[in-house]
């Protein structure tokens, strides 16, 4: 078994530290920013972050695709967390950066440095997830590289999410644009020591067969096969969403359709007559938990993306003090790596299924408890948004653990594994759910006659701050708990999945 050293383990995790800078601090920041700062209306802000969410889960398919094929003297992953690293550190501060343009001006703009940001972090983050994988064969030290990744995850939300108002006022003086930009300078340089460090630090030890048979082009002309199924009923919910008209209802109306009759065709062809891309489109739409699972990791997202969301414009205006955010997001780090810590026994003595239940109705009804703190109740908030957070962060190591089971499922029920489509799949309902989260944010700010740059706005929009601190959230928690009662694998389910494969996979050697 090879161990791994300390420091090529804490080397690993200064990359999570360094990705989360963006990940978990600037971006929880961005929304407050564009609407306040830089001057966008919370309308525009909430297309652009659909539009960019929507695109977000397709690169790092391909993506990941283009790091298997990767062959260099330092490996197939390290070099792109090196050579991505400047151009991170670049988009983050071209991001909070406010240039005087006209209103469509800094609308194009916006557009631009933020799929610049979001490209920038899956050519990093992609291959800095998939090196953990290649560090070391050893399970155990795997299972240690990743509770050191979590922590330097934490560290670098931690540092943003807790620090950047503070800093925002230090550098800024009274002007947020400046404080802004001169913050994100400080962040870039450090996210690029960190990446070096990473890059400096880990080796590559497991070397990956390559399929030469698939090429990339082939690979890509599948997944443009694949991800329709996703893409297109997502892209009518986002018109829809956005625009809530009768054309965009139809629209949506007609791809639902589509869509479903497109699935009973393909249903109905022998097995033996379809193609591998056909199969595996087959066997994830047969596949009842992954299709649960899916509706969860989207509804989870929305749960929590909408409460991260708000917190910047309701401690700032409802409260009324801008820096108690960063002291309520530290707050939130700390108790969510107690809530995910807790998760793994809690699962061994409840059952997955079951504690995602009860995680998701009782940090729902904490979350709804909100709604009655009155203004600058401060403790109130800590204590029930803590309690809440608890039990949250339960949810996403759920879901991947339960993604990982849909597999499984796939591979017991039809004698073939599914391909990385769950999984990425899984990534891509995250993400959009992530995206739909903070366009939702702004279109009800929106509705309630929000412009971050009029004053006078504000008073009438708080009462659409309380509901997104509280109502809102709490009802995809409890239409995710809904959805988890017809969860089909229960404990003795995947046991059995499990030993069975396990039994299967001895007799085929």
């Amino acid at each position: 078994m090879h161990k791994l050293a300390l420091g090529e383990k804490l080397g690993y995790a200064v990359g999570d530290a360094a990705a989360n800078l963006v990940w978990r601090g600037a971006l929880a920041y961005l929304a407050v920013f564009y609407t306040d700062t830089f001057g966008i209306s919370a309308a525009a802000a909430a297309m652009l972050f659909l539009v960019v969410r929507l695109s977000d889960g397709v690169t790092d398919i391909i993506m990941g695709m283009i790091a298997d094929r990767t062959n260099t003297p330092w490996g197939k992953f390290r070099p792109w967390i090196l050579w991505s690293a400047p151009f991170l550190g670049l988009f983050m501060v071209l991001c909070f950066t406010t240039p005087n343009f006209s209103d469509n001006g800094k609308l194009i703009y916006a557009y631009l440095t933020y799929i610049g940001l979001t490209l920038a972090y899956t050519v990093n983050n992609v291959p800095y997830s998939a090196l953990m994988g290649v560090i070391t064969p050893c399970d155990a030290e795997r299972t240690s590289l990743s509770s050191f990744r979590l922590a330097g995850a934490f560290a670098g939300g931690l540092l943003v999410m807790g620090f950047l108002p503070e800093l925002v006022a230090y550098f800024g003086g009274g002007n947020d644009a400046q404080g802004y930009q001169y913050t994100m300078y400080l962040f870039a340089v450090l996210l690029i020591a960190l990446m070096i460090i990473t890059f400096s630090t880990t080796k590559e030890r497991v070397s990956l067969p390559s399929d030469k048979q698939i090429s990339l082009t082939q690979e890509l002309l599948d997944l443009t096969k694949n991800l329709p199924f996703i893409i297109l009923p997502l892209l009518a919910a986002t018109l829809f969403f956005y625009f809530r008209d009768w054309y965009s209802g139809l629209f949506f109306f007609a791809v639902v359709i589509a869509m479903w009759l497109v699935v009973k065709k393909l249903l109905a062809i022998p097995v033996e007559k379809l193609t591998g891309t056909q199969r595996d489109m087959v066997d994830l739409l047969t596949n009842k938990p992954w299709l649960i699972v899916l509706g969860i990791g989207f509804i989870t997202m929305m749960y929590n993306g909408i409460k991260y969301g708000v917190i910047a414009y309701y401690f700032k205006y409802y409260m009324g003090d801008e820096l108690l955010t960063g002291k309520y997001f530290i707050a939130l780090l700390v108790v969510s790596i107690l809530g995910a810590l807790a998760t793994s026994p809690l699962a061994r003595l409840l059952g997955k299924q079951r504690l995602f239940i009860i995680a998701l109705i009782i940090s729902g009804c904490f979350t709804v408890a909100l709604y009655w703190v009155p203004q600058g109740e401060v403790a109130g908030v800590f204590v029930l948004g803590g309690l809440s957070e608890f039990f949250a962060a339960m949810l996403p190591t759920l879901f991947f653990t339960m993604l990982g089971d849909s597999a499984d499922y796939s591979e017991w029920k039809n004698h073939r594994r599914a391909t990385g489509l769950i999984y990425s799949a899984g990534t891509f309902v995250q993400k959009t759910g992530g995206g739909f989260a903070g366009a939702l944010v702004l279109v009800i700010l929106a509705n309630y006659g929000y412009n971050g740059l009029d004053p006078t706005t504000v008073s009438d929009a708080l009462p659409g701050m309380q509901i997104l601190m509280s109502w809102v959230p709490a009802a995809f928690a409890f239409a995710g708990a809904a959805l988890m009662l017809f969860y089909p694998l229960n404990t003795q389910l995947v046991k059995t999945v499990t030993a069975d494969l396990s039994t299967r996979r001895a007799t085929a050697l």
